[in-house]
């Protein structure tokens, strides 16, 4: 029991590491927010979906809730912190709408997540039901974000049907590192989750596990052709803001780590 556990913990810690490397992706992104006082056309979505993911998660790694949980609940404090900097940021540097729509976002999460808590905390009493009913809401929010990339990846097919210049398939806004990244991700949490079985861990991060292997598989097919764009693309010159904001996008997506 005792070598299971530390393996469960060593694999925790490996996978904690890759999730704060995965909460920090955006950081470029903000840095060139921060450089130019204005968050342009970059949406706030997928910060406040992960802020909401993170303080989920962090609540369902408290003690009182599922107890032997640290390193869920570390990662997941880290996460929130960094969230917050970023949703932070957003606000400081938008205005008229754009900031409006921010704050009642970072608000709902806030309320969201006190009210869950105080239902849990006060009408129940035992770590099982607090485990399942935090637990569901967890794999639910993971599932959606995991989706999300789907989402862009259309949104890209859109343009890559409009424009005149990309004619062929391409994997240019899926980064390699992050899919990389996120694979990994996904086996050290799935592995964690299996070891000492917990069905809410394992949900998600499977489903992230696979879907990291359909962007691999994706990498594999058409790295060729993507090659020859961007090099016929820097060739005319022609890269739009829109590209720009989707990449972000599709970067911000596939990096929010479940656990």
């Amino acid at each position: 029991m005792v070598a299971i556990d530390t393996m469960r913990t060593a694999v925790g810690i490996v996978g904690n590491a890759i999730s704060l490397g995965l909460f920090f992706s955006p950081l470029p992104t903000f840095i060139r927010i921060w450089k130019k006082k204005s968050v342009e056309e970059f949406s706030v979505i997928p910060y406040v979906a992960t802020l909401l993911n993170c303080m989920l998660w962090m609540v369902y790694g408290l003690p009182i809730v599922h107890p032997n949980s640290t390193l869920v609940l570390t990662i997941n404090a880290a996460g929130t912190a960094i969230e917050l900097c970023y949703v932070i940021l957003y606000l400081v540097f938008s205005d008229g709408p754009k900031q409006l729509k921010a704050l009642l976002l970072f608000l709902g999460d806030l309320a969201i997540v006190g009210v869950v808590s105080a239902i849990v905390l006060i009408f129940f009493h035992t770590h099982e039901r607090r485990s399942l009913i935090i637990g569901i809401l967890c794999v639910i929010f993971c599932i959606i974000m995991y989706l999300a990339p789907l989402t862009v990846m259309l949104v890209t097919l859109l343009l890559m049907v409009q424009s005149s210049v990309i004619k062929t398939k391409s994997v240019e806004y899926m980064p390699l590192s992050l899919s990389v990244a996120s694979f990994f991700n996904g086996l050290c949490w799935t592995i964690y989750a299996l070891i000492r079985f917990d069905l809410y861990i394992t949900i998600p991060n499977t489903l992230g596990l696979l879907f990291s292997i359909t962007q691999l598989v994706l990498h594999v097919l058409y790295y060729k052709s993507t090659k020859m764009q961007i090099a016929e693309r820097k060739k005319k010159g022609e890269v739009g803001l829109t590209d720009v904001v989707v990449v972000d996008s599709l970067k911000r997506s596939m990096s929010a780590p479940c656990h």
